[in-house]
């Protein structure tokens, strides 16, 4: 069995505080490596899109005229449907990285993604603000338990795409993720919209970065109960409208791969 790449990444930090140990002395043959370890894991860590612990797909290849919009931590009863609706009248798709105790909770909502051709995708179970500190045993019981349910809403056998909550990845996770071969997906563009309220200043913001085979970031959910995100959902026509006055047409982050 292969190791991981975060174990790698630990392994060869070690041998490198042994070997300045060793060769240098106390304390600079042991500081030096140390803090060149602990910066290659908080970027491992803390950056979205960094594959220094687990490989990580950002955005897709430049050379067509694509992007995918992906919504996280939903479904939502009441912003979903709303979504899906302008989705469908600009006939464009979309990936949704749902919690799986959302989808749970509203599973006609998960039925009606998949119906119309858009992607369910994997965003943990519990989306809890402290899951950088589970076990791999806790990781992966909560991948398993999401994908389940995302498979069996999708009748396909094949391993949903997985974003991490908040985008954090930590050791455990990767060797969760390594065993089941996960794809982990980041983004290359941020909507911003669990911060900013404004529909237009949100897509002007994302229509003026956005280029070929980037992946956006917006929501549809929210990891708390009982709370709803909108600004997404009202900014969505005017961004897609504006992808088609660009030529970009946006599809599911699995047809932007394959591409």
């Amino acid at each position: 069995m292969t190791i991981c790449r975060a174990d790698k990444v630990l392994l060869s930090g070690a041998a490198a505080v042994i070997g300045g140990a060793a060769i240098f002395g106390a304390p600079w043959g042991i500081a030096i490596p140390a803090g060149a370890l602990l910066a290659t894991l908080a970027d491992g860590i803390f950056r979205p899109a960094s594959s220094t612990l687990y490989p990580t797909i950002s955005s897709g290849p430049r050379d067509r005229p694509c992007i995918a919009l992906t919504f996280d931590d939903g479904p939502d009863a009441e912003v979903t449907p709303r979504v899906l609706d302008t989705l469908g009248q600009f006939g464009a798709r979309a990936t949704f990285f749902t919690i799986g105790r959302n989808v749970e909770g509203n599973l006609p909502v998960a039925s009606r993604i998949v119906a119309e051709q858009h992607e369910l995708a994997n965003h943990s179970w519990q989306h809890s603000r402290f899951q950088n500190f589970y076990n791999r045993g806790t990781q992966a019981a909560d991948l398993s338990r999401s994908a389940g349910l995302i498979r069996e809403i999708t009748g396909v056998d094949t391993e949903p795409l997985y974003r991490p909550p908040i985008g954090l990845k930590s050791p455990p996770l990767a060797r969760a993720a390594h065993e089941r071969n996960l794809t982990m997906i980041g983004w290359s563009v941020h909507g911003r919209d669990t911060m900013q309220q404004d529909a237009g200043r949100i897509s002007a913001d994302i229509l003026r970065r956005i280029v070929p085979g980037d992946i956006v970031l917006l929501h549809d959910g929210h990891d708390l109960p009982n709370r709803h995100r909108l600004a997404g959902m009202q900014a969505l026509p005017l961004i897609l409208r504006g992808l088609q006055e660009r030529g970009l047409q946006a599809v599911t982050v699995s047809e932007l791969l394959r591409h």
